[in-house]
């Protein structure tokens, strides 16, 4: 029994809000446990220059986490000129998680902005973030079929992250914040709704760990996802 009395194998509480800003094309306020982040996708009449006149669109994020999203304030990264290495990967995981099932010769020239705001943290924001983004993305791709913009919607499968580790040694679904910060074994994993991978992120804090503990991991990872991707069909709009 884990510190919030939950089982080895068990996810968070998990809710997806969706429609949640009045101004975007597509938003999500995702909580998963007391991690909550709001996710909004924008779609501009435009894309990269090393795209342009090549009929295919691009799909881009940006994270940021506000100042008490913590328990301790964190100043503004913007205050700092640039974003910090974290958040630099992190956008890019986002990014490209979701670029992984987008046809983008269907999206056209143009281009669709995540921005995934974390509210509150307790592990698992960049997780749930992507976990998120994708029901924007489906919510703001859904407009654009609905409006003829679009003849069909340009997704080809459904995207999820989460998080597992070793923890005492026992392998542990959805890290929150307090068990991720003594685990022996942090790993992110990313996969479609089909089953296959698009990122595992897997790191020994203390103790390397075996074949056996990783298969382990994954087994975990994948059931948790499955139930994400579930969550995600009833919210999103394929």
């Amino acid at each position: 029994m884990r510190t919030d009395k939950r089982l080895a194998g068990e996810m968070r509480p998990v809710e997806i809000v969706t429609d949640y800003l009045a101004t975007a094309e597509g938003s999500v306020l995702i909580k998963v446990g007391n991690t909550q982040v709001l996710c909004a996708a924008s779609v501009e009449d435009s894309v990269p220059p090393f795209l342009r006149n090549s009929g295919k669109g691009w799909v881009t994020a940006e994270y940021a986490m506000l100042p008490r999203a913590t328990a301790k304030r964190t100043p503004r990264e913007v205050t700092k000129g640039r974003p910090s290495g974290r958040t630099h990967e992190i956008q890019r995981l986002i990014g490209r998680s979701l670029r992984s099932v987008v046809d983008m010769s269907a999206l056209g020239e143009r281009t669709v902005f995540l921005d995934c705001d974390v509210l509150q943290a307790d592990g698992g924001t960049r997780t749930a973030s992507i976990t998120g983004a994708f029901v924007a993305l489906t919510l703001a791709l859904g407009q654009l079929v609905k409006f003829k913009a679009l003849k069909s919607m340009p997704v080809t499968d459904y995207v999820a992250a989460t998080s597992v580790g070793l923890v005492g040694g026992v392998p542990m679904l959805d890290l929150c914040y307090e068990e991720d910060s003594r685990a022996d074994v942090d790993m992110n994993v990313v996969m479609t709704g089909g089953g296959r991978f698009i990122e595992v992120q897997a790191t020994a804090e203390h103790t390397p760990f075996d074949d056996d503990q990783m298969a382990k991991l994954i087994e975990l990872a994948r059931s948790g996802i499955g139930e994400l991707v579930e969550m995600q069909k009833k919210a999103a709009r394929i």
